[in-house]
């Protein structure tokens, strides 16, 4: 599997529009090649640079039809979208995508792809953790995309 986005290429600064500085709204991603067995999928976005143990999740998608390969830039901050799945919290405790907005220094941040072989038993709006115990056993394929930011206020200041 291949995970790519018009936004910004893997391991290259994330624009400004993406992130807290800028609308703060999610970018487009798409993938191909998802094993044939597949019948769902769950994206993640994480800071493991993040002062917060274990890194900070910024984004929770679940239940993504295994018909779609695609997530269209700007999706609202609410528990289902129609076409695309469940959200789930993000480690501000609200729903929905929050962007890039490291405190000090470059952070990464990979949005993952997982195939899973099953759709996930979980009610809209948890958490990453939920996500990831739901998700034991059923992974079939994973992908990642990464890119960096550096809040550019800092390095005005």
């Amino acid at each position: 599997m291949q995970l790519v986005s018009s936004a910004y290429q893997a391991g290259a600064e994330i624009p400004m529009l993406f992130t807290c500085e800028g609308e703060n709204i999610s970018p487009e991603l798409s993938w191909r090649d998802a094993p044939r067995e597949t019948e769902s999928f769950v994206l993640t976005l994480r800071d493991p640079d993040a002062p917060k143990v274990g890194g900070f999740t910024h984004w929770v998608v679940y239940n993504i039809p295994a018909s779609v390969g695609h997530i269209e830039q700007n999706v609202p901050n609410e528990t289902t979208v129609p076409g695309l799945g469940l959200q789930g919290k993000n480690d501000s405790g609200k729903i929905g995508y929050m962007g890039p907005c490291p405190p000090r220094g470059t952070h990464r941040y990979f949005a993952r792809l997982f195939a899973l072989d099953a759709e996930l038993n979980l009610q809209p709006g948890v958490s990453h953790e939920d996500v990831l115990r739901a998700m034991e056993g059923h992974i079939i394929d994973r992908t990642e995309l990464m890119g960096t930011y550096t809040r550019k206020a800092e390095k005005a200041a």
